[in-house]
Formats: structure tokens, sequence, C-alpha cells
């Protein structure tokens, strides 16, 4: 229950562009026709959940209601609930972090909340009793390793960190020699938003992934993908750009509770064939909730 209490309010804003609309849609219904799947597309697509999905859960829809007969307005919201939470649900949504070390690699722009995931994400595991060191590697931005020493200090987790402009791929590698030497759990690495070009930062990127294969063949590897949902399709292009360069496994979308748009959590677990692993819906730390589709598409459309 706690998700779905953060969630539902988290999508305040959400919710009132996409459930305020369907529950008028619903009420005012007179039958499926084709005026009531258009407009059910084009709210889909206000809501940023993309053309693309938009155009596909609408059809499915109307296939459903062809085939089964539906023909009460709960029945048909039932039967698009259930559409949505299939483009968003699916079986790798957990973290996989059961090797001792386990790594976690978090890449994202600046300004999405990358550091604040991490600290979060930190406190998260500390909380559940797991030893925790955060790698500095964003050593391109000057605050970066303060920020992030500040929520290992917040978190109880070691850290390692090099001075500003040094080999962020050398933090990397000292961050897993540390953590075998002191027996962590579980190593979270930050990377650099931004260098002096996209190749140089994807070159950078696809370097640090070959250490952490190379030093630790056999751990458990999350590479997560931080997006600002505020960003919209804007964060979409965006994740990509970095789904060429790294193989991500999840996604984690900060900010939901920020913008009227959160449809983007089918926009991109669809089109890039990625999990959304985890939502930011707030400002506290407990405010980063591990994504459960189900609830998620429950709070957006009760």
């Amino acid at each position: 229950m706690a998700f779905f209490n953060k969630i539902l309010e988290g999508l305040s804003k959400t919710k009132k562009n996409i459930s305020n609309q369907l529950t008028g849609m619903f009420d005012s219904f007179t039958g499926a026709n084709d005026e009531f799947f258009d407009e059910l597309e084009e709210l889909l697509i206000l809501a940023d959940v993309g053309v693309e999905v938009s155009t596909d859960v609408t059809e499915q829809l109307r296939e459903t209601v062809k085939q089964n007969g539906l023909r009460g307005s709960e029945e048909i919201r039932q039967a698009l609930a259930n559409i949505l939470e299939e483009v968003i649900d699916r079986p790798d949504q957990k973290l996989k972090t059961s090797t001792k070390p386990s790594i976690i690699l978090v890449i994202g722009v600046n300004g999405v909340g990358k550091t604040t995931t991490i600290g979060k994400l930190a406190m998260k595991f500390t909380g559940d009793g797991k030893k925790v060191l955060l790698a500095a590697g964003d050593t391109f931005r000057a605050a970066a390793a303060e920020q992030l020493t500040i929520w290992s200090e917040r978190a109880n987790a070691d850290i390692v960190k090099h001075g500003e402009g040094s080999d962020p791929a050398s933090v990397i590698f000292d961050s897993i020699s540390a953590a075998k030497a002191r027996g962590a759990d579980i190593i979270i690495c930050d990377t650099a938003g931004r260098l002096h070009n996209k190749q140089n930062l994807m070159n950078e990127l696809a370097k640090i992934n070959r250490i952490i294969d190379r030093e630790l063949t056999d751990a458990d590897k999350e590479v997560l993908l931080v997006i600002d949902a505020t960003t919209g399709q804007n964060g979409l292009i965006q994740a990509k750009e970095f789904k060429k360069a790294t193989g991500l496994t999840g996604i984690v979308l900060t900010k939901l509770d920020g913008t009227a748009k959160g449809g983007i959590v089918f926009a991109v677990t669809k089109e890039l064939d990625v999990p959304v692993k985890f939502i930011g819906v707030g400002e506290q730390a407990d405010d980063l909730q591990e994504f459960q589709a189900h609830d998620f598409v429950k709070a957006l459309l009760q």
C-alpha cells in the first residue's frame, strides 16, 4: 500500500490531466464508437504517452471491445487499464543485486537527478542492512563529488573519489578494488552527464563498462538511466542516445510529481524496451519508489 499511496499523491498533476478527462469521457459515455476512440487517443497523446503507444493502445482496446462484446463504460475502462498495464509490466522490473559485490552504474544528462537518485538508493540499501560503496565517477562537474559525499554521510556509505578532472574509469576501477577489500555488498557509480561533446561522453561510458565487465565478470550489474519526467519526449530522445552507448537494464524516472504528463512512463518502456525500475514522486528519501505496474495504472485511472 505504501507504493500506491505515494503514487496516488505523487501523480496528482498527471491525474488531473488524465484521470479527470477519462472520468468525463466515461461519465458521458454513449458507446464505443469512433468518436470515443479518437478522443481517447488524443487524450493519451497529450499526456505524453507517445503517438505510437497511444495508437497501439487505442487499437488494442477497439479490438478487445469488439471481440468480447464489451458495452458498459466500467468494463471498457477496466479493459483499458489491463492494456496499459501490459505496456509497462516487465518480468525484470526488480533490481538484480544478489552477488557480493553487485554493481549499479547510474547514467544520464546533468540536471535529471542522478546524484540524488544515487543517494536515495544508498539509503534504501543501507536501511536494508547492506554495506554500500559509492563511486564518484563524475569528475567533470566540480560539485558532483561534494554532493555525493554528503549523501554518503547521510546513508552511512563508503565513498571513493579522485580529484576534479581525473579519469572517471580509474575511479570506478579503484571503487571496485575497495569494495572487494572492504566486503561491500553494493557499488553504486555516479557518471558524468556531459563532456566536451556527446561522442566523448559515450566513449567514456563504454570504457567504464569494459572495466566493470573485466573486474566483476560474474557480478550482478545494473545500468540505470535517470530521466527527468518533466522533460517529456525530450527525455526519451536522450534515452535513445544513451541506450546506443551502453546496455541499459532499467530506467529511473524522477520528478513525476512535478509533471502533468506522467504518461511518459508508457512511452519510455515501450519505445526503449527497457523496464522502469524506480520512480521519483517527491523530495524525501522514501519518495524514490520501486516501480509496480499494476499500482501505477490503478493510481493513474482511479
